[in-house]
């Protein structure tokens, strides 16, 4: 092993990704060699001791790449730990037998596919906005989409992070007061369909993430999981080459 940045080293030991490993330096949650480390891009070499949360984990990434596919249902949220007491996804892919890191988030009321891996690089390239990795979404809004507001949301919205830019959105279909929206991104800010739809003033009443870089949610039942199997992980890993 290298001499490499702590939050590469939490990630490459398959604890988390890189990003969720820079907030949990920044909480203080990780020592090296005894100390607490709070500033990013700490090196940390071969003979480290690293300790989270006060427990000793070691770089022993497995040889073997595991991607799962859940469907996260409505009501648990992303994150191992929460404060005020909410339901993980992480217990329902326990049978996994390694051990996991989503790759990216679903927020809280959102269901639908998530992928996990034990390769934190593998789910920090495959959040990383450079690579464009796309997420198709079936959304459920309040409000009859026609086209004269499909071709604003195509042309992209502006949000208090910064501009979409063009969008790929389609109507299923209108059911009374209600319309079914398909919609492709190719980033993951945080609720950026709820914030793209309340640009046009249009609330989401159901969101359903169906597919990620090609690797459809199709009929696994809402908190049940599968193994990608080769060719789905190497399509994957095509993304992020």
């Amino acid at each position: 092993m290298s001499v490499m940045r702590l939050q590469k080293w939490l990630a490459e030991a398959g604890l988390c990704s890189r990003r969720e490993g820079e907030r949990w330096i920044e909480a203080g949650r990780v020592s090296v060699n005894g100390e607490v480390v709070r500033q990013q891009g700490v090196q940390v070499g071969p003979d480290a001791v690293v300790t989270v949360d006060g427990q000793p984990v070691t770089l022993t990434k497995s040889t073997l790449r595991v991607v799962v596919a859940l469907h996260k249902p409505v009501g648990v949220i992303c994150s191992r730990h929460d404060p005020e007491g909410r339901p993980s996804v992480y217990p329902l892919v326990e049978g996994s037998g390694v051990r996991l890191v989503s790759v990216g988030r679903l927020d809280y009321n959102s269901e639908g596919l998530l992928l996990f891996t034990n390769d934190g690089e593998l789910a920090n390239k495959l959040t990383h906005p450079r690579h464009e990795v796309p997420r198709i979404y079936r959304v459920r809004v309040h409000g009859r989409v026609g086209e004269s507001l499909l071709e604003r949301l195509r042309a992209g919205v502006m949000l208090d992070d910064g501009p979409t830019g063009p969008l790929e959105v389609t109507v299923e279909r209108v059911v009374g007061a209600n319309s079914w929206v398909n919609i492709t991104l190719k980033e993951g800010r945080n609720r950026i369909i709820r914030r793209i739809f309340s640009t046009v003033d249009m609330e989401v009443a159901r969101l359903i993430r169906i597919s990620y870089g090609g690797i459809e949610l199709a009929d696994i039942p809402a908190g049940a999981w599968r193994y990608l199997t080769r060719s789905e992980v190497a399509r994957l890993s095509n993304w992020v080459r």
